[in-house]
């Protein structure tokens, strides 16, 4: 009798685990959506996601959790901020310029939102200077359209301060960040660039770029890059001319679809050494992204489009 006591209660105990992983794995690409876009990276989010998992799994209480989604997506944000927190400290000392890690979003676009907000590399730079509640407070409501009073028990602050939370991240971004050109026309001058800079055509390059453009080259000292910005159009295009003959070298170029816009993928012997892709605006090409850091490209590498 006990021995058929203890086989119940540990058959139990692996259903309602099971049960606890199908919860989880259903509302898994929202949690990492929150979590990349808070972290701008893909490992920290993963890491962040695993710890969700662990915490939901040892949680004692699940049978009391009326609503699982909401416990899971409160945890994850909590941590988010604590890690953003965190993060924002490593990389005061990071060497060179800090750009956020390229995800493959060919197959999900939106990467778990209900839509695909806050998700583009310029609007994850700008979110870079707001503070974790107003970078968390504008994720949950801009890509996830969660409502504000259930942002206000996620952050634990009113719904009033959630509101002035929102609202100024708003502002930042608007202000900061011109109105885009269309996905074709991204992906068209992103073609371009790569072309003008192949062939060192100083006069086409200073035609792509805007008269503000920067160049951002984030090798975070692993391989050789610009550890400062380069700015302007007539330093920008100079700048790409100089090392057209041995860095092009050798190179195959195709495109894939990164952060829901088009970037090139570089490679040197089948292997991808960079993600390049551009963020514009009327005014032309006002951000050139180079992303090098070898520990930050193995995500959008996998996955290939169109040969250039």
């Amino acid at each position: 009798m006990v021995a058929e006591t203890v086989h119940a209660n540990e058959t139990r105990g692996l259903d309602d685990l099971e049960q606890a992983a199908a919860v989880f794995a259903d509302v898994r690409p929202r949690l990492f959506g929150i979590a990349y876009r808070m972290l701008g990276t893909v490992t920290d989010a993963e890491d962040l996601v695993q710890e969700v998992w662990v915490r939901w799994q040892t949680y004692e209480d699940r049978a009391s959790v009326t609503s699982p989604a909401a416990f899971l997506a409160t945890t994850t944000t909590r941590l988010a901020i604590n890690a953003t927190q965190t993060a924002r400290v490593r990389r005061e000392t990071y060497i060179g310029p800090w750009l956020p890690e390229p995800v493959d979003t060919s197959a999900d676009p939106h990467l778990g939102a209900e839509r695909g907000e806050a998700l583009g590399f310029a609007v994850l730079l700008l979110l870079e200077r707001l503070t974790p509640n107003e970078r968390a407070a504008y994720v949950l409501r801009e890509a996830f359209d969660y409502p504000y009073s259930q942002i206000a028990d996620i952050v634990q602050l009113s719904e009033a301060a959630v509101r002035q939370l929102v609202s100024r991240a708003r502002k930042h971004v608007a202000s900061e960040r011109r109105a885009p050109v269309s996905g074709a026309e991204q992906r068209k001058l992103l073609a371009t660039f790569v072309s003008a800079a192949r062939s060192g055509d100083l006069a086409a390059l200073e035609e792509l770029l805007a008269a503000d453009v920067i160049s951002y080259s984030d090798g975070g000292g692993a391989v050789r890059a610009s550890r400062i910005p380069v700015v302007g159009v007539d330093r920008v295009a100079k700048y790409h001319r100089a090392f057209a003959d041995r860095f092009w070298a050798g190179v195959d170029v195709s495109f894939a679809t990164t952060n829901g816009q088009a970037s090139a993928l570089l490679r040197n012997d089948g292997t991808v050494f960079a993600v390049l892709t551009v963020n514009a605006s009327a005014q032309g090409i006002d951000q050139v992204l180079w992303m090098m850091n070898p520990a930050k490209i193995t995500a959008a590498a996998s996955r290939t489009t169109d040969r250039a």
